[in-house]
């Protein structure tokens, strides 16, 4: 037995025997990573060109729509290649093992750890709102530091924790709409389907707002990074992405219904934190404070998604290529410590240069390349490899396949018209990737799932 079997052994032994993330657990992954500051910030610029209640909860609508065409594929390669690590994985198995590799590359130095740096200074910035002698930076790197330790003690302690953070930021957003509802001044719009709606919906703010919305949805593939400690995954990972996604939409769609109904569209457009503008037509003085308060135990539950799955792309990783084997060592409570403290490290940095923003800007384009192919794989393995077993197979197919990949290619149009130097720099990142891939001689994936198992 080597180091990294020691490592491992008595956590699998455990897994095996029944003791995974569970579907409730794996859902509030999902809706915990999915609904971060975006939701609270888009609306003031989508109402500039879009002054219409039912445009906008049709934009959302058909954001949520999009981000469920992706659920069902993803749910069909998930339950063929039951393996924690995302795209990593998939692409990998699609394509090839370098194709994965850029993906894992992206995912396991930046792709999670600058994420998380923003929602951390986010939750800095919107506590200080709450009581303004917080300083931010120390907020936002304490708050780091205590997701890590909860999940640096273990699964069962992380997926307690996940569980009671994420269902008090759902209690606390239902709490914010029912009293936007019932409190809140009506104004006068109206979200039924008028004649000019027709032309909101087929304009170019629209499409561009839909890049924003889907930018808020992001995250909708999250319990695929833990697939390999779910309980059932063939059946809990697909019910796990649809019920967070099937949440978020109902969520996010009331949400703008709520800020529409209660605040001015004067009063909303051109403002960066319309929840806070909201919460004051609603609340009052205090409204700001309260809805800062809220936005805060929410981003909480969002980091503690991040700081869990992001992780486990560099355990997996560490899995296959020997030169990495330290990252795939893993607690006797199921904790791949190395690796959890490897993105801790990565977010402070980017806390301290305060350059999350920036590497954001540059991998936008990569996260989304990574998505649209790890997509397109599902129909090229249903014509290369048609009698691979899929204990599911993707609802809609080939329509829904081919809704998210136009979508994400429109995306990635965008990005590299408005945002070219961001765009192509991390393609080069990306690419380096290529540098590493071929420095380290990776393993082949069945024999490092076989040693797995050992």
């Amino acid at each position: 037995m080597t180091a990294s079997d020691a490592g491992t052994a008595p956590w699998t032994g455990r897994l095996t025997g029944g003791s995974g993330v569970s579907v409730l657990v794996a859902t509030a992954i999902v809706v915990a990573d999915m609904i971060g500051v975006g939701v609270f910030t888009s609306l003031g610029f989508q109402v500039k060109d879009i002054p219409s209640g039912f445009s906008i909860l049709a934009l959302w609508t058909v954001g949520g729509i999009v981000a469920l065409c992706g659920v069902f594929s993803y749910s069909e390669l998930g339950a063929m290649f039951p393996r924690s690590s995302g795209e990593y994985n998939f692409l990998g198995r699609a394509y090839h093992p370098a194709f994965g590799f850029l993906a894992g590359w992206v995912s396991a130095t930046v792709g999670f750890a600058a994420p998380v740096a923003l929602a951390a200074m986010a939750f800095g910035e919107y506590a200080k709102s709450v009581i303004p002698d917080l300083p931010p930076i120390p907020l936002a790197i304490g708050v780091v530091w205590l997701v890590s330790i909860v999940q640096l003690t273990g699964v069962r302690h992380s997926s307690t924790f996940q569980l009671i953070s994420t269902i008090l930021k759902v209690v606390l957003i239902v709490a914010f709409l029912i009293a936007g509802f019932v409190v809140g001044t009506p104004q006068p719009i109206s979200f039924a389907p008028h004649a000019g709606d027709l032309a909101h919906i087929g304009s170019a703010p629209f499409a561009i707002g839909l890049v924003f919305v889907m930018y808020s949805f992001s995250g909708w593939n999250a319990a695929t990074y833990i697939i390999g400690e779910m309980n059932t995954p063939q059946q809990s990972l697909p019910r796990a992405l649809l019920a967070g996604t099937l949440i978020v939409l109902v969520l996010y769609v009331a949400l703008n219904a709520v800020f529409l109904y209660a605040t001015p569209i004067s009063a909303l457009a051109g403002q960066l934190d319309v929840a806070s503008v909201a919460g004051s037509a609603i609340f009052g003085a205090l409204g700001g404070r309260i809805v800062g308060a809220m936005i805060c135990v929410g981003l909480i539950s969002s980091i503690s998604a991040m700081m869990w799955i992001g992780p486990r792309v560099m355990m997996t990783m560490g899995e296959d290529i020997p030169a990495l084997r330290v990252f795939s060592k893993r607690s006797v409570r199921g904790a791949p410590a190395y690796a959890i403290l490897f993105q801790l490290a990565v977010a402070n940095l980017l806390l301290f240069t305060r350059s999350f923003e920036a590497v954001l800007d540059f991998i936008q384009f990569a996260l989304l390349f990574c998505s649209f192919f790890t997509v397109a794989g599902v129909i090229k393995l249903r014509i290369t490899a048609p009698d691979l077993p899929r204990p599911y197979r993707a609802w809609g197919y080939p329509f829904t396949p081919l809704v998210f990949l136009l979508v994400t290619a429109f995306m990635m149009y965008y990005l590299l018209t408005e945002r070219p130097v961001q765009s192509l720099s991390g393609m080069l990142v990306m690419l380096a990737g290529l540098l590493i891939y071929a420095v380290f001689r990776r393993r082949p994936v069945a024999a490092a799932t076989s040693h797995n198992r050992e």
